[in-house]
């Protein structure tokens, strides 16, 4: 009975020192991904991906995950891992260790569940020094940055827009296809980005106001929300008519501008009281509100 219980402790051991391996590795990752200016050479290349690495460890470790080396498997859902710390980081999900109070949904680590968590506030702390797209995440940014750098080998057949890799093509067709496949289960609404439903779920049914305004103390639920009003305290208009050089604070009210003052853009007009609309979806509600009238 003793050494069934001596081997029951040592092989939990193990595990536990596997999951601290994990889980320092999965930091270290993060930390050599985030620092972008870091000059530390990386000379170990995965043939498959491309990916870099410091240490011939972590190629081979990483390998595993092409080669299908994985002999430690999930008895929830069956998913195999190559390490048993990695396992058993997995398991965090299945117990709702690291759990989103915003959402519910669980991440095998802190700092999965720190980047998840960008979704609902909105903060975008990784720019391209590109195109100066914010993202979320160093990793975001990473597979970014191949729109610039890689070869676009996927073309739309429609526009000719071309991409460097075929999820972004087929996520780009939806704008040709309509297609919404993300639907939000809270009022039916759907969207053709995943990224847009979250916005939409943290935008519009979430009553969290993380972003607070030092000037009258407003809340907002995201950072881009703050900054737009902060600029009502400041002053400052970002946005110049090319043609009379007004200024705007919003982007939205250049667009209006544009429209009421230089006819710039494509007139919809309503076949009832023939009023103009910028917009298609401007020109349907206000048919909508003439059948209301007419009954």
């Amino acid at each position: 009975m003793q050494i069934h219980m001596i081997v029951a402790v040592i092989c939990d051991v193990v595990i536990r020192a596997g999951e601290v391996c994990c889980a320092v590795m999965d930091e270290a990752d993060s930390n050599i991904t985030e620092h972008q200016h870091c000059d530390k050479p990386k000379p170990y290349v995965c043939t498959v991906c491309d990916k870099r690495f410091m240490r011939d460890k972590s190629l081979k470790s990483h390998m595993k995950k092409h080669t299908g080396d994985s002999v430690y498997s999930c008895t929830e859902c069956e998913k195999t891992f190559s390490l048993p710390g990695c396992l058993s980081q997995h398991m965090n999900i299945h117990r709702s260790k690291y759990k989103c109070t915003e959402c519910g949904k669980c991440c095998e680590s802190k700092s999965r569940l720190t980047v998840h968590m960008r979704s609902h506030s909105g903060e975008k702390p990784f720019e391209c020094t590109v195109c100066n797209k914010r993202l979320t995440s160093s990793g975001s940014l990473a597979v970014h940055s191949k729109i610039h750098n890689g070869p676009k080998l996927y073309k739309c057949q429609i526009c000719d827009k071309a991409f460097n890799q075929l999820g972004n093509l087929n996520s780009h067709m939806r704008v040709h296809t309509g297609d919404r496949p993300f639907n939000c289960l809270l009022c039916s609404k759907s969207f053709s980005q995943s990224t847009h439903l979250q916005l939409h779920i943290h935008r519009v049914h979430s009553n969290r106001r993380p972003c607070y305004c030092s000037y009258c103390e407003k809340l907002f639920k995201t950072n881009s929300e703050l900054n737009q009003h902060v600029r009502i305290h400041t002053g400052v208009k970002p946005y110049t008519c090319t043609h009379c050089s007004d200024q705007f604070t919003h982007n939205s009210q250049l667009k209006r501008h544009l429209l009421d003052s230089h006819n710039e853009g494509k007139w919809f007009t309503c076949y009832i009281c023939e009023k103009k609309f910028g917009e298609s979806y401007h020109l349907e509600r206000h048919i909508r509100g003439h059948r209301h009238l007419l009954g």
